[in-house]
């Protein structure tokens, strides 16, 4: 078949085999280049491996530390008639280059909220390389069945105390319209905790250190976004903010827990990009359009890969990481950049439909996000026809 992308608001609904594993490719290439992480890991677990800043981490391991990963991700394999999702096709592509340049890959396919999961990631760990000296916690789910009761859990994207009125671009018509956002409630609140919240980071690093399966000094970041005063009233002070505080939370407690083997949890706070997840936060795609079109000029802006490179080289295996005083680490401090930060709050008020694509830089976030399911990547034939059957050795 002839693969095209199929655009549902925020979300496409296909994806294309060659244009993910030429993106991962590139990501390859890009962490070559680099050279290596000084001190890096060489037993690693990414917990929400397939996409976005968990694919990064994953490929930053591998090729810039010649680490043996071990990934957890619950993605759509491929049928004769249907794509798979993007993150079952990078999976393929990372898996099978991390095996070309002989090291250890594997990855697990389920629900890694569950038990079950959990469990099945201990026994190939037992089984195979062992001790992990870094875990990356790099989740992004809209629901959680806790594992303990059953019961479902799900996330919601709103202010805390009083609604929240701004504005708002819609991906598919370009209509700049203001949205607003009602207050969360008390169970709301509780609930974006449960999924968002630290809770079942504790769960995982609980159990692999229950298993001996933590290397002494070992190291584990979650990773988050904070933002500065236009994100603030969706982020810092609502339902994301409060279970980015338990984050803070579960850091602290994981470092106590994790201090009989010399091991420690940092949150990492992570530049805006365009990601599955945040682009379907209101107000995101319009701020990130206008923040990419100021990062651009000032020559400053990265994608995932660029940050995660500079997170390990900068901040985990560093001696003298970059810490805020909640004891974070950050490589957002180029989009907190005060000069950036007013520009972009200087255009804010002035864009509307007619200037949207001379003030802002959506055709660069539209790229990006098309990019994400594998379309618009340089040197791949979208006009082939092509059997959207891609084989994944899941565990």
């Amino acid at each position: 078949m002839i693969i095209k992308p199929k655009v549902r608001g925020f979300i496409c609904i296909n994806a294309h085999p060659a244009g993910c594993a030429a993106n991962v490719d590139e990501q390859i290439a890009f962490t070559k280049a680099k050279g290596e992480v000084t001190g890096g890991p060489k037993n690693v677990l990414v917990i929400g491996c397939s996409t976005g800043y968990g694919l990064a981490s994953r490929i930053t391991a591998a090729f810039g530390s010649s680490a043996n990963t071990l990934g957890v991700c619950f993605e759509k394999p491929s049928t004769d008639r249907k794509t798979g999702s993007a993150g079952y096709y990078n999976t393929a592509a990372f898996d099978s280059a991390a095996r070309d340049a002989g090291l250890y890959s594997e990855t697990i396919n389920g629900d890694a909220f569950s038990d079950e999961i959990k469990d099945k990631t201990l026994a190939l760990l037992k089984g195979g390389i062992g001790k992990i000296d870094l875990v990356v916690y790099s989740l992004a789910s809209p629901r959680r069945t806790d594992p303990k009761t059953g019961e479902t859990f799900n996330s919601v994207l709103k202010p805390i105390g009083q609604g929240y009125t701004a504005k708002n671009l819609n991906t598919d018509t370009l209509k700049i319209t203001d949205i607003t956002v009602e207050p969360a409630n008390d169970e709301e609140i509780a609930d974006t905790v449960k999924v968002m919240g630290g809770e079942d980071w504790e769960l995982w690093i609980d159990a692999l250190k229950g298993a001996d399966l933590l290397s002494e000094g070992c190291k584990t970041v979650a990773y988050t976004y904070l933002g500065d005063k236009l994100t603030w009233p969706i982020y810092g002070r609502a339902t994301i903010g409060k279970a980015k505080e338990d984050l803070d939370r579960a850091a602290a407690a994981l470092t106590e827990s994790l201090s009989g083997i010399g091991g420690e949890a940092k949150v990492s706070v992570l530049k805006a990009l365009v990601t599955q997840a945040s682009s379907a936060i209101p107000i995101m795609p319009l701020y990130m359009s206008i923040l990419f079109k100021v990062m651009k000029a000032e020559g400053t802006d990265e994608h995932c890969i660029d940050q995660i490179q500079r997170l390990f080289k900068e901040c985990i295996f560093s001696d003298t990481p970059r810490l805020d005083d909640q004891g974070r680490f950050r490589v957002d401090e180029l989009e907190l950049n005060l000069e950036v930060q007013a520009k972009v709050e200087a255009i804010w008020p002035k864009v509307n439909e007619e200037n949207l694509l001379e003030v802002t830089d959506y055709a660069g976030y539209r790229s990006d996000f098309l990019k994400l399911f594998g379309f618009g990547v340089d040197g791949v034939d979208y006009d082939a026809d092509l059997s959207p059957m891609v084989e994944v050795e899941f565990k």
